[in-house]
């Protein structure tokens, strides 16, 4: 990234359902990120790119949806992902798509994750499934991920005040070290990095 180039932020909704409150909340934090960064955001549904995705086992047999996709999100800057819970870990669609990104192309990126499920029993998903996924691709999992349920949400839009302190305390604890990453000179923590009313 150069000076001049905005930061962009792209998100990934794992939800193969449409409309989706997984979607709703990483197109909410997706801007977030890149209101505060002065960046861009896109989010990429992939549940329009099931079909896409099932073409072949290898990259080379994917559609050109599929492919733009793949790599806009090799491409970023940061990238915020998010899945529903199914069967107490991330839908077969999600980890189809990373499947096919470059072993080595999220090295080192910022990784917001996030999650949706039935209650808070699954909340665990996004440390016990996700977090370890993008510990293989050695990226740099952001410290406080984001987990919503069923009421936290009403006509797929967020209304949840608590859902909206949990991003802005994402926001908080996640932006010095991507600062930190996109400008290496800048000073990664602050004094308030990890006061336990953050979480």
């Amino acid at each position: 990234m150069t000076d001049q180039s905005p930061v962009t932020v792209v998100g990934v909704s794992g939800s193969p359902t449409h409309p989706s409150r997984t979607t709703a909340l990483v197109a909410e934090v997706t801007e977030a990120f890149a209101t505060e960064l002065g960046g861009t955001a896109t989010v990429i549904e992939l549940a329009p790119l099931l079909g896409g995705l099932g073409a072949g086992p290898f990259r080379s047999q994917l559609g050109p949806a599929v492919i733009d996709a793949l790599e806009k999100v090799e491409a970023a800057d940061v990238v915020v992902v998010g899945s529903p819970a199914y069967r107490a870990t991330y839908t077969g669609l999600f980890k189809l798509f990373f499947d096919h990104i470059g072993q080595y192309a999220l090295v080192g990126k910022p990784i917001v994750l996030t999650a949706t499920g039935g209650s808070d029993r699954h909340a665990l998903l996004v440390e016990h499934q996700m977090r370890p996924l993008f510990g293989f691709f050695q990226s740099l999992t952001l410290p406080l991920g984001i987990f919503a349920g069923e009421g936290d949400f009403e006509d797929y839009r967020i209304v949840s005040e608590e859902l909206e302190g949990r991003i802005q305390s994402s926001l908080k604890r996640s932006l010095p070290l991507i600062r930190s990453h996109l400008n290496p000179g800048e000073v990664a923590l602050d004094a308030g990095f990890a006061r336990p009313h953050d979480f």
